[in-house]
């Protein structure tokens, strides 16, 4: 590595690392403010609030990433540019390109280390937390609507009263069809435990069945029912898709598909779960127009408040065009793609600019 490129990780590291520090920081105290209003509900204590904050933390690295690599990169660029040692640089024969490609180098590692925050870290710490947080609230994992939850599953829809945090199911209704959309049976069962690999035990069941000319009611203590729903596609209730791994979102989006549901949602999430990552590298080419303009914008302080005006901006695009392309239908890569495609084209201009002046 050149020396360069050494100096530049060592500033540019150092400077996105306290940011970041900064933001969790921040973010923790405002997340536990809010659990403060839970204390005394249930067995919900001081203790399960610090848990349930720190057990949040990995999902925030992976959100705050890009924007504390703004932020931190555009310091530290600022810095060596008031120093005049950009400038000294430039002026040795280092065009922008190069530097450009330096910065790539370096943001290969934020790339990396969001992806694997987002893939591997948040996704088991964020069902962790909503488990705790509704364990000690005594609370049910998912209710959709008032008569609890509601799944398809191939022919069959399956109602569930409540999912407790360790997957077993409370007052379980099975509506059986068949191919022609014809009501067969309705079973209702109190109590449901998964049995791998793809098997559910359920006790207390009242089955009705529906024949041609007569209905016949089957009591049984116990019964087994074979399904495709499991405790992993049931944990994906507890974890917004933002914080899913790229792995469950598949599966799920292909139980979706398998029982004609709409999977629009899940589809923009996966997308940018692996589009996001990149958004460190558009977030370096963005910090770089700051530090040429140190004859124009003197003030370390304005460029910073200038970055994290953009890192909110990118954060509510991010948000915003996931939501219009629910309500929209647009294709999936297209929402998730296009806040970090403006960015990378405001870079593009910016330095095309700078670089003619």
């Amino acid at each position: 590595m050149k020396v360069y490129r050494r100096y530049f990780a060592k500033e540019i590291y150092a400077a996105v690392t306290l940011v970041l520090v900064a933001f969790l920081l921040l973010f923790a105290f405002f997340d536990l403010i809010h659990e403060l209003e839970s204390l005394g509900r249930g067995d919900y204590q001081l203790q399960h609030a610090l848990l349930y904050v720190l057990l949040t933390l990995p999902g925030r690295v992976y959100e705050l990433a890009p924007i504390a690599v703004l932020i931190g990169t555009l310091y530290a660029l600022t810095l060596l540019a008031r120093h005049s040692e950009i400038t000294v640089l430039r002026a040795s024969g280092l065009s922008t390109a190069a530097i450009l490609g330096g910065l790539a180098r370096l943001g290969f590692a934020f790339v990396a280390l969001t992806f694997v925050f987002g893939e591997f870290v948040a996704p088991p710490a964020e069902r962790m937390a909503q488990q705790l947080r509704l364990k000690a609230l005594s609370s049910m994992v998912a209710q959709e609507f008032r008569s609890g939850l509601w799944i398809k599953d191939e022919t069959s829809f399956v109602n569930v009263q409540t999912v407790l945090p360790d997957t077993r199911l409370k007052g379980v209704r099975i509506y059986e069809f068949d191919k022609n959309h014809v009501l067969r049976s309705i079973s209702e069962a109190a109590d449901g435990e998964y049995l791998p690999p793809d098997e559910w035990r359920l006790t207390d069941v009242v089955q009705t069945v529906f024949e041609k000319d007569q209905i016949k009611v089957n009591r049984l203590p116990e019964a087994l029912w074979r399904s495709a729903l499991n405790p992993d596609i049931l944990g994906v209730l507890l974890v917004v898709p933002e914080r899913m791994s790229v792995s469950s979102l598949y599966l799920y989006i292909r139980h979706l598909r398998e029982n004609e549901v709409k999977t629009q949602r899940y589809e923009i999430a996966l997308w940018k779960k692996l589009i996001y990552p990149l958004a460190a590298l558009v977030m370096m080419a963005l910090a770089l127009p700051f530090a040429y303009l140190q004859d124009r914008m003197g003030a370390v302080s304005v460029k910073v408040f200038a970055g994290i005006m953009l890192g909110i901006t990118f954060h509510m695009l991010n948000g915003l065009f996931s939501n219009l392309g629910i309500i929209h239908s647009w294709p999936p890569f297209f929402s998730a793609i296009t806040p970090s495609a403006i960015f990378l084209l405001a870079a593009s201009g910016m330095l095309w600019w700078v670089e003619r002046r």
